[in-house]
């Protein structure tokens, strides 16, 4: 079929043109042919077109094809030879090319195809060619005319898709989640075959359809008591935005509650209509399943702890009465003057070993109460030094015995006052004291010495002159009936003392430490919040340095972006303490829960920047809980940090070998904790 065709209704022979008539035709020509020359030179860049002599073997290009491949004028002699150009074509496309060009010819092909093509200063391009062949009489193909086009960039994003597909398949793959999408314009909703295998099914599996659609088949497992709370869920994300991000029950095909989490996301057209939700499954049983161990396990640990300290308890109050009747039986025999020596010794030996007994029944007892939670306090303003003046009093005939020095270096604080129990904080300090001048020399020295520090608290330190405790026994320290070595020379103890002594400064919020060097001697310390004239609640409430530090300058916070914490604490005190101290950073949201299960739930629904995680909470301790959020790969990136009153050596050694990216210490610290934010939030 020919571009122009004339037609003929009548015999007449067709006339010659007239001279004007041949004018205007030429003039027609030569304006069609200036407006293509006009297209050719404004096409896009990398666009041109082909007309392939056959028979003459050229190649005549129009259009700036070439051009956008770097060529000039001089190269197109060679191009335009058609024996010449396919050496510009790709080594690997060129057999592709030739068998489309003779499918072509043979009037077998669509006339495309697409190759690459070499750049003049290296590199190649994709090209697609879009030609048709005009045939003569005979039908051998004399032209060969159409679009050449620079398609690199939509190979590039092909392939760019491909790879991402393929990525995204692995990631999916391994991350062992089901898919799932729903669709608006027709009501549809697939699951990916994996959402089935989470339940034990194959997707073909009879069981899954049960003459029923696939939607009705999966609400149909979910269990009674979460299929409200789902459907609530979903309701809420679609007409309130809020995030789809449930786990729910449902029944398995081995007839067993499985776990899910549900995760998805709506999408709205310009009107605001749903249109499509697309989400994903995670088959969470095993963490449950794991959760559930660990409650157990804390459940029986627990319930162990309360047997043996009832246990301690009831064996130290039955021991109490023989004790009480050799004791006094053997002050009786004390009394009797007509003993010999040999009777006299005999008595004081069974009067000493009572005694020692009866403080070792005392120190299990109170160590029972302390662990069982049953220890009252009684916290009020106390004078340390009135204190240690007694204790002094108490413990001199001991020092004098052995001759050693005791100092008390007051530093001119007898009337400064410190928040504790008065009862409790002298027997604290008379158990350091008496083992300073137990543990030390002959002819030693023990100093005591109080001073305050800059967080406005009052440091009470022991130190003596004794034979100090060695790198690896340091490590044993504050462990129950371990006496460090002692226990094979003559000194007489229970390993408890210090145990006790711990417990107490801890819950009276204040800190205990130590230092101690082989043959040099030992340093403990304890220190508490001085009083500042609150009320008891008060005193409770702000028994940290961090009072004194919120009426000074406050913290730069380099935080500037809006950022959500997660506070897990059981202390009604502490909760209010960290509300007071995030309310002078507006940018900071707090959700504070005194749970820990509700926290791993809170941080897998909510999905906050930063976890600030105590360490003894109900039902499952703070390590714990780490344990189950690094497990869940919802919650494993975010960075969760340890506040406890748990400050000794082996407290911090563990907190640290642990998975908490920071283990901070009470009595907080606020410029380090905002160090911390600084750091893991920005």
């Amino acid at each position: 079929m020919s571009w122009f065709k004339k037609s003929t209704t009548s015999s007449e022979e067709p006339r010659e043109p007239s001279v004007g008539e041949s004018k205007r035709q030429l003039k027609e020509l030569e304006r069609s042919v200036s407006r293509y020359e006009r297209v050719f030179r404004g096409s896009s860049q990398g666009y041109g077109f082909l007309d392939w002599d056959v028979k003459r073997g050229r190649l005549e290009w129009d259009g700036n094809f070439w051009t956008h491949l770097g060529y000039g004028e001089a190269d197109m002699v060679h191009i335009s030879d058609a024996d010449s150009f396919m050496e510009y074509v790709h080594p690997d496309d060129r057999k592709k090319l030739t068998t489309a060009i003779h499918a072509l010819l043979r009037g077998l092909g669509l006339g495309e195809a697409t190759f690459r093509l070499r750049k003049k200063r290296g590199g190649h391009i994709w090209t697609e060619v879009r030609v048709d062949a005009i045939r003569d009489g005979h039908d051998w193909v004399s032209y060969i005319s159409g679009g050449v086009y620079d398609i690199t960039k939509l190979k590039q994003t092909e392939q760019a898709l491909v790879i991402s597909e393929a990525r995204h398949a692995r990631i999916i793959q391994s991350s062992n989640d089901g898919i799932w999408e729903w669709y608006a314009e027709h009501g549809g909703f697939h699951f990916s075959s994996r959402c089935w295998e989470h339940l034990g099914y194959d997707e073909q599996d009879d069981h899954v359809n049960q003459g029923i659609d696939r939607v009705q088949a999966w609400r149909k497992r979910i269990h009674e008591e979460d299929i409200a709370q789902f459907d609530q869920a979903l309701k809420d994300h679609i007409h309130r935005k809020e995030a789809f991000d449930i786990e729910y029950r449902i029944r398995g095909k081995d007839d067993e509650w499985h776990w899910i989490r549900a995760r998805g996301q709506m999408a709205y057209d310009e009107s605001g209509k749903a249109t499509r939700m697309s989400g994903t499954n995670m088959d969470i049983t095993e963490i449950k399943r794991a959760e559930e161990r660990v409650l157990k396990a804390k459940e029986a640990a627990e319930l162990a702890n309360r047997a043996k300290s009832d246990f301690l308890s009831s064996m130290s109050h039955e021991l109490r009465t023989p004790l009480n009747a050799i004791l006094g039986f053997a002050q009786l025999f004390d009394l009797d003057k007509s003993l010999t020596p040999d009777q006299q010794t005999n008595v004081s030996e069974i009067k000493q070993a009572g005694e020692h007994l009866l403080q070792l029944v005392g120190d299990v007892l109170d160590l029972a109460k302390i662990e069982a939670g049953r220890m009252g306090f009684s916290l009020e303003p106390v004078a340390p030094i009135r204190l240690l003046k007694e204790v002094e009093m108490l413990i001199q005939a001991q020092a004098e015995f052995h001759n050693i020095s005791v100092a008390l270096e007051s530093n001119d604080l007898e009337e400064r006052t410190v928040i504790a129990d008065a009862v409790r904080l002298k027997q604290i300090l008379l158990n350091l004291v008496s083992n300073a001048v137990k543990y030390n020399r002959v002819g030693g020295s023990v100093v005591i010495s109080c001073s305050l520090s800059e967080s406005e608290t009052m440091r009470i330190t022991v130190r003596d002159t004794g034979k100090g405790i060695s790198d690896a026994m340091q490590k044993q320290m504050f462990q129950p009936f371990n006496r460090l070595g002692a226990e094979a020379s003559t000194i007489v103890g229970s390993g408890v003392g210090l145990v006790i002594t711990k417990q107490l400064v801890e819950q009276m919020k204040g800190s205990i430490g130590f230092k101690s060097v082989e043959d040099v001697g030992s340093s403990f310390w304890i220190e508490f919040p001085l009083y500042k004239g609150q009320t008891i609640e008060q005193l409770v409430d702000q028994y940290s340095r961090i009072s004194s530090e919120l009426g000074g300058e406050v913290p730069d916070l380099l935080v500037e972006e809006r950022k959500r914490i997660l506070y897990v604490e059981d202390n009604p005190p502490n909760q209010r303490l960290m509300k007071q101290l995030l309310v002078r950073y507006p940018n900071l949201d707090l959700d504070i829960t005194g749970e820990p299960l509700k926290g791993i739930y809170m941080a897998r629904t909510t999905k906050p920047d930063l976890v600030i995680m105590d360490i003894n909470l109900p039902g499952m301790d703070g390590f714990e809980a780490l344990e189950v959020l690094k497990q869940d790969k919802s919650t494993q990136d975010i960075p969760v940090i340890a506040l406890t009153a748990n400050a000794m050596v082996h407290d911090i050694e563990k907190g640290n070998a642990s998975a908490f990216d920071y283990y901070l210490t009470k009595p907080l610290d606020l410029k380090q904790l905002i160090q911390v934010f600084n750091e893991l939030l920005t």
